[in-house]
């Protein structure tokens, strides 16, 4: 016989009952849904581990989706119509999450929450409870309503084993003295109390007076032998001393990354027999009948667990590659993880963690075919075909998300899915047939977690011949751990051809009145900026005493590289003598111009929007134009308008806190955004997807230049020089750039800035403002011409400025228009920060491109004239570029 073929009628528990005497006991169901394993942890020796939780098992996602949807139905059946629809369905971090959720969409208009070991600043805790015999035990409820537990109807607590009881009853006498209700229904896979328990639990609903139903697919208890907690560290200590980390017997041979499926165990052998005794998962919709029945039979119950991979001895790959899995590894050409973009629906939480109502499950639903068919596509890509076995990894308390992806997965791609998620869990691996956790990957924590940094781990997940293997994790644990040489990503890589990365935005609460109270009030000149107070309002917060300045080469490197780029700051560009005099000059050249701008911009935004308007300018390149945009309408009209300023970030969006200030402040339909000009549009996108999330708010943007044709309200659509781009903080109120990095900038918090009170000598930013003011009388007359032709003119966006981004980021070779910066203002903002290329000008321009000419001339960078080009000039990144990079490209630098 085969070793393949012993493995299929060995239960997965044998390894650890024969070692120590450990029983499992009950219905026929259970050993085919459980196997043991040994917990590296003093409060537990053995661990029931789940064949259809989709935690430490890789399994069908249909499979687990369906045996949590499945008590879910039945927990409808039990408490009726009526009371089904007052339930809240509450599931425990980490392990129950996603089978929590999976129950709450069983239910059908049950909300749901999860417990979370992660703290979110400012929002208020609704409850907490221990875990008494976990490695780590505060769970938390954070409900972003605090109305969600605060109702009469039934509470459904949901935990994928019921063992003692006892962390159901903490959390049931923490909740009943603040939100009494007089029903709860405890659901679990597998019910394993004793018959102390069970009585301990019939006293304690007595006492409470409340009725505590409970519901699980399986049902039995652990019969542990004396001393077993002794027996199973003592056990642990050896096997680990003797085989490694890995458990795995000395001298074993490994196997090769991404070793064929011919060679281990079908993740699928078991699965069909669990799947029998569950019935058919939900697929695209819910169905109406119970996915349960049945489950008092399950065939192949004494067969290993559902989708244990049969992993190649020392298959684990410990941090830092040891291990002889991990040497295997280390032999072969080092890959990489793809990430690609889900696209996750807009608004839709991440999971339970803050509360997800069935407005949520209406709006995932819709989404989860084309995010399918996005990973679905990006298989293709990696695997230049269909992979035949692909794993949907989880990660933590993130497990509803990636279990839905994967079922929708299931439904598009003809390959093997499995799912399950990473760990905090220490448990023993040991590469046996008859042993639930064959392998081990072992990796850094990755979240920032609020108890310090540790091991995280992924299960039977090396060795076990999967093709690709999609890795899903939130926003925050998409850190530079994941990314690290030991990491998550480069211990499967080790293991599987082909790592795809996806990442779901995780969710922070919109709008929590604690929260809200806590927002600061706007910082303002001269505390912070040279601008007077009533100017502008700074929604940021001072960062002024934090180092954040790097060299403008060690920056772009790190940009190319994959850092954001509103991490640090550029070092502020001091001008010479001869620049400061092209700024004088130029300012005295263009005041009437601007002047003229402004007033066509205000007096169109004052026209078509209100005289109400709040002035909302996008720092920094946009404070100037709001100050000058309320000097205006109080120089002309007498208007009183407020101005704030905000910070808006590429690929990070709008600053969310100071939307919600504004919200208790001032009407949204008043507010208007303000910039300086337009390049190529990306801002103006960022602003209209950032909104989306918001009511009330108009995603137009007022300019007072659009050369790229992107809005439909502004002063001119030329491509001049405003001088207010030549410099940096000395002529916007000596404020930085702002600044988004997760150690400064909490979820509570404005994005920052910096004051840089030390340039105050430098300082030219009421003089900018002087200068223009100066000249509104002379231009009134042309600015009631220009608005009256342009209130009757189709304005529509042309987006013609994004065109032609395209077109040079294509012709130049650069293939990034991200890195193509087209206009005047863009230009010149290339030259002061980043690493230049060259700098393409339109033939024939005049003095708006000395002082670009000039700062070209300091950096070395060449200016090409060309002809056609839509903008006065255009600023080129260096595409490929690394500090003392050379090359025969065109494209490399020797000196900067």
């Amino acid at each position: 016989m085969t070793r393949r073929e012993t493995d299929t009628v060995v239960w997965s528990g044998t390894w650890v009952a024969e070692r120590l005497g450990v029983e499992l006991v009950g219905d026929e169901t259970l050993s085919g849904m459980l196997g043991l394993a040994l917990r590296r942890n003093p409060k537990r020796a053995h661990l029931l581990v789940s064949n259809v939780l989709g935690k430490h098992v890789p399994q069908s996602p249909a499979v687990v989706y369906g045996a949590g949807y499945g008590l879910g139905e039945r927990v409808r059946e039990l408490l009726g119509p009526e009371d089904a629809s007052r339930a809240v369905v509450l599931g425990y971090a980490e392990t129950a999450t996603g089978l929590g959720h999976s129950v709450a969409d069983g239910v059908g208009l049950a909300p749901y929450l999860h417990s979370t070991r992660r703290p979110v600043e400012g929002v208020e805790r609704a409850g907490g409870f221990e875990e008494s015999h976990s490695h780590a035990t505060s769970h938390l409820l954070l409900p972003e309503d605090p109305r969600l537990l605060a109702g009469d109807g039934p509470l459904v607590l949901v935990d994928d084993e019921f063992s003692t009881g006892n962390t159901v009853l903490n959390t049931i006498r923490d909740l009943h003295q603040r939100y009494p209700r007089d029903r709860y229904v405890i659901v679990a896979l597998v019910d394993m109390r004793s018959d102390d328990d069970r009585d301990r639990l019939s006293v304690f609903a007595r006492e409470l007076g409340a009725r505590v139903d409970l519901v699980a697919l399986a049902s039995g208890t652990v019969r542990l032998p004396e001393g077993v907690l002794e027996k199973g560290q003592a056990l642990v200590a050896e096997h680990e001393a003797a085989g490694g980390a890995a458990g795995s017997p000395p001298g074993a041979a490994g196997s090769a990354p991404g070793s064929a499926s011919g060679s281990a165990l079908d993740a699928g052998s078991a699965s069909g027999a669990v799947g029998s005794a569950l019935g058919s998962a939900p697929t695209a919709q819910p169905p109406t009948g119970s996915t349960a029945a049945g489950v008092g039979s399950l065939p192949g119950a004494g067969a290993s667990g559902a989708g244990v991979p049969d992993s190649p001895p020392g298959a684990e790959a410990p941090a830092g590659g040891e291990g002889l899995a991990g040497k295997a590894a280390a032999q072969a050409t080092p890959r990489r993880a793809v990430r690609f973009e889900l696209g996750w629906p807009r608004g839709v939480p991440d999971g339970g963690r803050h509360g997800f109502t069935p407005r949520h499950r209406e709006q995932l639903e819709g989404a989860l075919p084309g995010m399918a068919a996005r990973i679905a596509a990006a298989l293709g890509d990696a695997a230049t075909g269909r992979s035949r076995r692909v794993l949907v990894l989880g990660f933590e308390e993130l497990m509803y998300a990636p279990l839905r992806l994967g079922t929708a997965l299931e439904q598009v791609i003809d390959a093997g899915v499995r799912y399950s998620t990473t760990t905090r869990s220490p448990v023993l691996a040991v590469d046996d047939p008859g042993y639930a956790i064959r392998s081990r990957l072992v990796f850094p924590a990755h979240d920032d977690p609020a108890d310090g940094p540790g091991e995280r781990y992924a299960y039977n997940v090396a060795g076990a011949g999967f093709d690709a293997v999609v890795a899903v994790v939130d926003s925050a644990a998409d850190t530079p751990q994941l990314h690290a040489p030991e990491g998550l990503l480069a211990q499967l890589a080790a293991h599987t051809p082909h790592v795809l990365l996806a990442v779901v935005p995780s969710y922070v609460p919109q709008y929590v009145p604690e929260r809200a109270a806590m927002l600061p009030e706007p910082l303002r000149g001269p505390e912070f900026s040279s601008y007077a107070a009533d100017d502008v309002g700074w929604l940021l917060q001072d960062l002024s005493e934090t180092e954040l300045e790097a060299p403008t080469e060690e920056r772009e490197e790190a940009i190319q590289g994959g850092a954001h780029y509103a991490e640090s700051l550029p070092v502020e560009y001091q001008p010479s003598a001869q620049y400061q005099q092209l700024f004088k000059a130029a300012l005295e050249t263009s005041a009437v111009r601007i002047a003229r701008a402004v007033g066509t911009v205000t007096e169109t935004v004052l026209a078509e929007r209100s005289p109400r308007s709040v002035l909302v300018s996008l720092a920094r390149a946009g404070t100037p134009v709001g100050v000058l945009m309320r000097r205006w309408a109080q120089h002309r009209h007498g208007l009183d308008l407020p101005h704030y300023a905000v910070s808006i970030v590429r690929g990070r969006g709008i600053d969310t806190n100071a939307l919600r200030w504004l919200q208790q402040h001032h009407d949204p339909a008043d507010v208007v955004f303000v910039d300086g000009w337009t390049g190529k549009g990306a801002i103006t996108r960022e602003l209209a997807d950032a909104l989306a999330e918001f009511e009330g708010f108009n995603p137009e943007i007022a300019v007072l230049a659009d050369p790229g044709g992107c809005v439909r309200t502004y002063g001119t659509r030329e491509d001049f020089l405003i001088p207010s781009a030549c410099l940096n903080s000395t002529v916007s109120g000596l404020i930085s750039r702002t600044v988004l990095r997760a150690d400064l900038v909490g979820p509570n918090d404005f994005h920052g800035a910096k004051f840089y009170r030390e340039l105050a000598g430098s300082d030219v930013s009421e003089h900018f403002l002087d200068t223009v003011a100066a000249r509104f009388d002379e231009v009134a007359t042309a600015v009631d011409a220009d608005v009256k032709e342009l209130l009757s003119a189709d304005r529509a966006p042309t987006w013609e400025g994004w065109a032609a981004v395209e077109r040079i980021s294509e012709e130049y070779g650069i293939h990034d228009v991200n890195l193509v910066k087209p206009g005047v203002g863009e230009t010149t903002r290339v030259l002061l920060r980043r690493v230049p290329w060259k700098i393409l000008a339109k033939r024939g321009a005049g003095a708006d491109l000395d002082h670009v000419r000039l700062l070209a001339e300091q950096r070395g960078v060449p200016v090409e004239e060309v002809d056609e080009l839509p903008y006065t000039c255009v600023g080129l990144i260096h595409p490929q570029y690394t500090r003392g990079a050379t090359g025969a490209d065109g494209k490399a630098v020797s000196a900067l």
